[in-house]
């Protein structure tokens, strides 16, 4: 089980528990995942500074992760859900849509959904993310809850990674 400090997870803690992640996989040669920045548009650029003072996204974003772990094209999201109940508005059609595409492509698309409540991580394969989806799409629940979700997929602390999540894509290939 997978052990943070006790003020939990906040903001872009989770993305940089998953870039320390993907670093160590990189250097043993087991993976290769790089983040997707969001592409943005600058407006407004502080001459003294060089900062980007405003911007709008140019483009939806897909997903924050791609790459491939082993030969087998992966790609994921990672959210935060600080209660036992997690929105489906937090992942919108074109997501969605993307992940579904690189899964007829023989990739592998999930989610990995932190509980800052609960200080666990969970890979959620996408056969279940778009049951969710079509199951809020088709007018029944908006959300899904913790009791939902396969238990089997808690993320682990493993050899210094911080979320060794391979195991999970490993335990997903197993049960297709």
């Amino acid at each position: 089980m997978a052990t943070w400090n006790s003020r939990g997870l906040r903001g872009s803690a989770l993305e940089e528990l998953i870039n320390i992640t993907i670093d160590r996989y990189r250097d043993s040669k087991l993976a290769l995942i790089q983040k997707i920045p969001t592409p943005i548009k600058p407006i407004n650029i502080d001459n003294n500074t060089r900062h980007i003072t405003l911007a709008y996204f140019e483009m939806k974003s897909t997903v924050d992760y791609i790459g491939v772990v082993q030969g087998i094209p992966v790609c994921f999201d990672a959210k935060e859900c600080n209660v036992d109940t997690f929105s489906m508005q937090n992942i919108h059609a074109h997501q969605i849509e993307f992940m579904e595409e690189f899964e007829n492509q023989n990739g592998i698309a999930f989610i990995i959904l932190y509980y800052t409540g609960k200080n666990e991580a969970y890979y959620i394969p996408f056969k279940d993310i778009k049951m969710f989806y079509d199951r809020a799409q088709n007018g029944g629940r908006k959300s899904f809850r913790f009791e939902e979700i396969d238990k089997d997929y808690l993320i682990s602390q493993n050899k210094g990674v911080p979320l060794h999540f391979l195991e999970m894509i490993n335990l997903d290939l197993s049960k297709r």
